[in-house]
């Protein structure tokens, strides 16, 4: 059966083949592939607000973070990180953590969650968040050096969080959008 729980400096060492592994693949994630073990452990379990694990009768098969997106007026927004075991996929594993890493932001007091960079031909990913319910705001062309594939593009996917619903503003910012915005504030 599987169970989340938080991840301890023991686990990461656990976890380390996966995190090598996904890097490495060049598929996914930008991390550096050269990365050593405790730059990983710095960037996964240390330098987030919180680090989980899922495990089914001992055996680690997923972890996810959760930290803020940006400090100061972006800290509402949460950003994750979610890797699964190659042995592991096809079973739930990152539809558990996506869906219980909402529910940690939310108790954190996160009003949105953005996933800054999905790569485009993760079609599995990106079909799950979607039913998830993320959106799709941006594309960022060529982004990612895939190892197999070359230059694919990346996708910003975002999902509101709050209660209420997300705040009415122009979906596209220009120029004219800024000013009406801006107009709209001053009571004009």
């Amino acid at each position: 059966m599987l169970h989340i729980r938080p991840m301890t400096p023991a686990d990461f060492d656990r976890f380390w083949p996966t995190f090598q592994a996904v890097v490495t693949a060049r598929e996914t994630y930008a991390y550096d592939p050269a990365l050593n073990l405790e730059q990983a452990r710095q960037l996964w379990l240390e330098l987030p607000l919180q680090t989980w694990v899922v495990e089914d009768a001992g055996e680690l098969l997923g972890s996810y973070y959760l930290k803020a997106n940006a400090a100061g007026p972006g800290s509402h927004v949460s950003n994750c990180g979610y890797m699964v075991s190659p042995a592991a996929r096809g079973r739930g594993v990152a539809r558990m953590m996506c869906e219980h890493s909402q529910r940690v932001a939310r108790n954190e007091g996160f009003l949105a969650m953005q996933f800054n960079s999905v790569v485009s031909s993760n079609e599995v990913a990106v079909a799950l968040w979607q039913k998830l319910g993320f959106e799709t705001v941006g594309r960022l062309p060529g982004a990612y050096r895939h190892a197999q594939l070359g230059l694919v593009d990346c996708l910003v996917m975002y999902k509101w969080l709050g209660e209420t619903a997300a705040p009415e503003q122009p979906r596209l910012i220009g120029r004219k959008n800024i000013e009406a915005v801006v107009s709209r504030k001053r009571g004009r």
